[in-house]
């Protein structure tokens, strides 16, 4: 499946100053047994009424529980929460 994190900054952020250490976090996410790939797809259109990020992970449905449960997660939640205006998850086959 693939799980979409789509998120919304607060304003003021630096989106392009986040892309590599966002990627650092996930890539590391790449360990977790299910867990095939992952993208970040920045916004191309800068408008206030834009999401900033895209985050796709290609995984298997059963690794869910082992991401939601791992240190890349936590420490992405952690980190970027207290700047995350709005977040979305969406996850489709």
């Amino acid at each position: 499946m693939k799980h979409h994190i789509i998120v919304k900054f607060t304003e003021g952020t630096d989106v392009g100053a986040l892309l590599e250490p966002v990627r650092a976090i996930f890539e590391r996410t790449l360990s977790i047994p299910g867990i095939h790939g992952v993208e970040l797809k920045p916004s191309c259109v800068d408008r206030p009424n834009r999401y900033d990020l895209m985050i796709v992970l290609d995984m298997d449905k059963e690794a869910l529980p082992a991401y939601d449960a791992s240190a890349p997660h936590a420490q992405w939640k952690q980190e970027y929460g207290p700047i995350t205006a709005k977040k979305a998850i969406f996850d489709c086959e």
